[in-house]
Parts: C-alpha cells; structure tokens; sequence
C-alpha cells in the first residue's frame, strides 16, 4: 500500500505576541485535527518595529496593503525597538514554550531576534553570526532543557557561516529555503525538496527541507487567473495546488496570522488537506521519510519570489 503524502507543518513564531496568542490557537487547532506540525520560536528581544525601515525597499508598500500589518500584528507589536522596549520572548514566555512541547509538537529555533536576523544577516561575517545562532541555541537549551535539533530561518534569511553553524551546532535538518514558484504560487521545478548544500568542495551535512507552498501573505490581494484572491477564496487556491501537485510538500504558516484573525483560513486548509489525502507531519517525521535517500547537493542561492520583497534563500539546481 502506497502511503500518504506528507503535509509538512512549519509554524514561525515571530513576535510576543505571536508566542503569547496565536500560539496557542494553534495548538488548540491542530490537535483538533490531530496534526502533528513543528513550532519554530523567536528566543530573544521582539524588535519588530526596527522591521519599518523596510518601507525603502521595492515592493514593501504593495505587501503592506494587501496584508494589513497593523491589523495582523497590532500597533503596540509594531512600537517594539522604538518607541516601547522590545520584550523578551524565551525569557518572559517560557511557560508558553515548554506548553507546546507539552502538547506533543516538536520545538525548534527560529532565531533570537526576528527583525535583527531578516534585516542583516545576509551582510554580515561569521563572527557576528554564530553569535546570534548560539544564543539562540543557549536559550533554546535553558527554556527547554535539551538542544534545538531543528532550525529555520527567519525570512528565509541567511548566509554561509549561518549554514555552516548548522553542523557545528549538530542539527540534523532545517528549513531555511524555499522551493522556486511561478505567480499562481506552483512549483517551478518538479525536482526541489530535500537537499543538502555545497559550500565550495564541502557537502554539508545538515538536510534542508525547503518550503515548497507561498504563504498566505504573498497570495492575499494577488489577482492570478483572472481572480482577486480575499479571504475567501485563498484556501480554494493554495487547495487546488496540492491537488494538482500531490507530493510532500512544506507549508509555512506564522502564529500572527493563522494562529489570529487568519486561523479560518487555516481550519479550510486542515480540513481540504485531510480530504486530499495529506498526512500531516512535522519536520522530523519528514526527515525521517528522506534521511536514507539520496539526497541532491544544491548550491546555496539566493532569488526572489512572486509576493514577497526582497531576495531570499532558493534551492538552486542540483549540479
């Protein structure tokens, strides 16, 4: 008997108020269907507010509209880092940590401090990013007692040494990447799914699972086919691609949106997921699918994908 598909569940947890509400909703959410799924936390200062000096970048304005940030995130979360002091998630939120794991969900690190990481990264050297990986990787062992085997990057941000670090720090798989897609938000390349990287002559060891579905906030307010997509119609869309492509697939979702005022949206997608035929994992079950296989080796590269500013980590082609 053939088995299912995986459906694949990567949830950031970006900011307080992420951890303190949509996390939970969440949770509750999922063990209603009885889906397994992995929560990725911020560990450290929320500074989402330092994230506005994004508004000089093409393309920021336009998400910024179809998307309602304040609404998602709040005002008070977006005066983090400036005009109120940015709370410190792992400290102030460890209860709420430790509950999800408590609840049967896989933990892992998605950075120290979300907007710090998304807006620098891709400029800075080894030394200034391994520092923010282990303090991560410090508070992470302190809030929960064991090491993060997992990891994935903030805005799909990183940089070699980030890459490297993931071996050093002894992570068996992350998620770092996503999958090319065209403007409905498919699949590019029928070959991207897990890999490892090359860094020069060395294969790192650490198995990539990349993202291989477009969030919501990159289809909200996005004509494709001659159709508006609203909150309506957006589960029907994201539905119909997993339809048309069933395979394993990674969907990433974000405790502000689908853990708040998104979370019907998400409920469509449980529901036509299971209908579909999906089993719903986390990364682990995933790597645990791939882990004997052999795997491609991709470079590490950076694009750009319909609905998000800026570039980003891709899979590239395998050599």
């Amino acid at each position: 008997m053939l088995s299912k598909p995986l459906l694949t569940l990567k949830i950031d947890v970006d900011t307080f108020r992420g951890t303190r509400e949509g996390m939970g909703n969440l949770v509750r959410m999922l063990a209603a269907h009885q889906a397994q799924a992995t929560f990725l936390f911020s560990l450290g200062p929320d500074h989402t507010g330092w994230a506005l000096r994004r508004a000089l970048r093409p393309g920021f304005f336009s998400k910024v509209s179809r998307t309602s940030v304040v609404e998602h995130y709040g005002l008070k979360t977006l005066m983090y880092g400036t005009l109120l002091p940015g709370p410190d998630i792992g400290r102030q939120c460890a209860e709420e940590l430790r509950a999800v794991r408590d609840a049967g969900f896989e933990c892992g690190i998605h950075t120290w401090d979300h907007t710090l990481w998304q807006d620098n990264v891709a400029r800075r050297d080894a030394g200034w990013t391994s520092a923010m990986m282990r303090k991560a990787a410090a508070r992470f062992a302190q809030v929960f007692g064991v090491p993060s085997r997992t990891h994935g990057a903030a805005g799909w941000q990183m940089n070699v040494s980030a890459f490297v670090e993931h071996d050093t720090a002894g992570y068996d798989y992350a998620s770092d990447g996503r999958a090319m897609l065209d403007e409905r938000g498919a699949m590019v390349r029928a070959s991207d799914g897990p890999h490892r990287l090359r860094n020069g002559n060395t294969v790192l060891q650490c198995v990539q699972l990349p993202t291989t579905l477009p969030t919501l906030d990159e289809l909200l307010g996005c004509e494709i086919d001659g159709k508006m997509l609203t909150v309506s119609n957006i589960a029907d869309h994201i539905l119909s691609l997993t339809a048309d492509n069933r395979r394993d697939h990674v969907y990433t979702l974000h405790a502000e949106l689908e853990g708040q005022k998104l979370a019907p949206i998400f409920e469509q997608l449980l529901t036509g997921w299971k209908t579909q035929g999906y089993q719903f994992a986390s990364m682990a079950e995933y790597h645990d699918k791939v882990r004997h296989t052999d795997l491609p080796v991709c470079p590490i590269t950076w694009g750009e994908l319909p609905g998000r500013s800026g570039r980003l980590i891709v899979q590239g082609k395998a050599a």
